[in-house]
């Protein structure tokens, strides 16, 4: 259930993303999104009577995950996407999974079963031939898709963090953590660059910032966190891959977006590598 809803507020935020970034700064989104949900996620925790401090000696670790989690995600998905539409910037980022397998087999020693090997596979075929396609496209280096795919290396690694090295804190605050550390640095950047650069927006761009607030970084982070905390990273990461089919869909919906040939495709990859984890082994 909890995959179920994440993949719906994460895969229809893409395009909630690239409206809001049509008219507001990238710096300046990624504070205010990221501020208001550390803030609703402390108020959460504080009104259910959790702890909301770690224990004095994790916060290096807390503050390392956060880098990679929240930081480094959050700046190059934005970046990304401005480059890239939406559908295919969301296929891309969802590579997250497959990056973390493999590093979950060499950090958490993790096991490396035939049928997951096999949905790595089909995996990573799907972001070459959108990477590939981006190459032609341009004919240089693509770089909103690599942005794209540094953002999911990103995540993988600190979803490995977060197992390798595990907060003692309740969900709920860890996440208003992850948020606020992960946010700290982009909070500066934006004072220090888009000063100057603040408008007034559409009601469009409004609720797109809005639904960026309450549901992606609020709800869905929190609901991640959880998910990862309950299952093995790599299992967990897999199961996030049906977020770019509401991604794809949403996009085109709210932006009009018409994928092509190259899209579809990379997405039965995504599914068939997501049936290789999720469907029971028949004993």
């Amino acid at each position: 259930m909890l995959l179920a809803a994440l993949t719906l507020g994460w895969g229809c935020n893409w395009p909630m993303m690239k409206l809001a970034l049509a008219e507001v700064p990238v710096w300046t989104l990624r504070a205010v999104s990221l501020a208001a949900g550390a803030a609703g996620m402390f108020l959460i925790a504080a009104a259910s009577g959790l702890r909301l401090l770690p224990p004095r000696g994790q916060w290096p670790r807390l503050a390392l995950s956060a880098a990679f989690n929240i930081t480094l995600w959050n700046l190059l998905v934005a970046y990304g996407l401005i480059a890239l539409p939406a559908g295919r910037a969301v296929i891309l980022a969802y590579t997250m999974p497959l990056w973390a397998v493999l590093l979950a087999r060499v950090v958490l020693r993790e096991p490396l079963s035939a049928r997951r090997a096999l949905g790595l596979s089909l995996g990573m075929l799907g972001m070459l031939l959108l990477i590939g396609d981006e190459i032609a496209a341009v004919r240089a280096a693509p770089v909103g898709a690599l942005l794209v795919v540094g953002a999911a290396l990103a995540w993988a690694i600190g979803t490995v963090l977060m197992k390798r090295f595990p907060t003692r804190l309740p969900i709920t605050a860890f996440t208003g953590w992850q948020l606020a550390l992960g946010g700290a640095p982009i909070a500066l950047g934006a004072l220090a660059l888009d000063w100057g650069d603040w408008r007034p927006v559409s009601w469009q761009a409004g609720a797109a910032v809005a639904y960026n607030v309450l549901v992606a970084f609020i709800l869905c982070h929190w609901m991640w966190f959880k998910i990862v905390s309950r299952a093995s990273a790599g299992v967990a990461a897999l199961g996030s891959m049906t977020i770019p089919l509401a991604g794809v869909a949403s996009s085109m919906l709210v932006l009009g977006e018409r994928p092509g040939w190259q899209e579809y495709t990379a997405l039965l990859l995504v599914i068939a590598a997501l049936a290789t984890v999720l469907v029971p082994v028949k004993r």
